[in-house]
């Protein structure tokens, strides 16, 4: 006769630290819970400089300031946590940013925008660029926020021209709007001479770009690497 014995086992959260908490983090926050992560610390404009007084976690989610995502990124990989960055106005440094962060036994994602309808519409935009572009409709974006939205074109609309430009191989136009209270707004346009094609996302609130953070800091736990949404959602 055999005898088993059933044990209860309580799985533990991810731990969370939040450096920034700006609009973002807030959101991020009151949303954490009962996205199944627990945050253990929230890392304040006065604070940002002072890394070691940062509580430990399995994942650290910066939505801080461009200049300092670099100092950031080695101050939580070099305590062997895994980092989500949401940070914009940084991605001209990127290539230095990992190049730092390398030789940590960490994994990062990093993404302009972490709504997860916005990295599909990328796909989808760089599908219909493959699709268009070759016969002879001419692509254009259009990106509307509203007027505190300080980096003009945004990061999501600069990783939409990234990829419509290596799809369709032809530049591609960017116009910008920063006006009023516009929700985030972006149109990715195919125009030829008698025809126009448009695809639009429309952010109507940010709990999109919070929930998808809050995905992509469980995704990179355990992880070892550089990682963007595309590799997330196996794009």
């Amino acid at each position: 006769m055999t005898s088993t014995v059933s044990t209860t086992s309580t799985v533990r959260p991810l731990r969370v630290v939040l450096i920034g908490y700006g609009r973002m983090g807030r959101l991020i926050d009151q949303l954490a819970e009962e996205n199944g992560v627990h945050v253990v610390g929230r890392v304040t404009r006065g604070e940002l400089t002072d890394a070691g007084s940062w509580p430990a976690a399995d994942v650290a989610i910066d939505f801080s300031a461009p200049d300092a995502v670099g100092t950031h990124g080695q101050a939580v990989a070099g305590r062997g946590m895994c980092l989500v960055i949401g940070t914009t106005g940084w991605q001209d440094r990127e290539d230095e940013v990992r190049l730092a962060l390398a030789p940590m036994a960490v994994g990062v994602i990093a993404a302009p925008n972490f709504a997860i309808g916005v990295n599909l519409f990328n796909a989808i935009a760089e599908r219909s660029a493959q699709l268009l572009v070759q016969r002879g409709f001419a692509p254009f974006i259009h990106e509307a926020h509203h007027a505190a939205k300080k980096d003009a074109p945004s990061g999501t609309a600069l990783a939409l021209q990234r990829v419509i430009e290596a799809a369709g191989r032809e530049p591609v136009d960017v116009a910008v709007t920063r006006a009023g209270s516009i929700p985030g707004t972006h149109t990715v346009g195919f125009d030829a001479p008698a025809e126009s094609i448009t695809l639009t996302h429309v952010a109507r609130d940010r709990t999109p770009f919070a929930r998808g953070a809050l995905e992509a800091a469980r995704w990179i736990h355990g992880r070892r690497g550089w990682f963007t949404m595309r590799d997330m959602l196996e794009l």
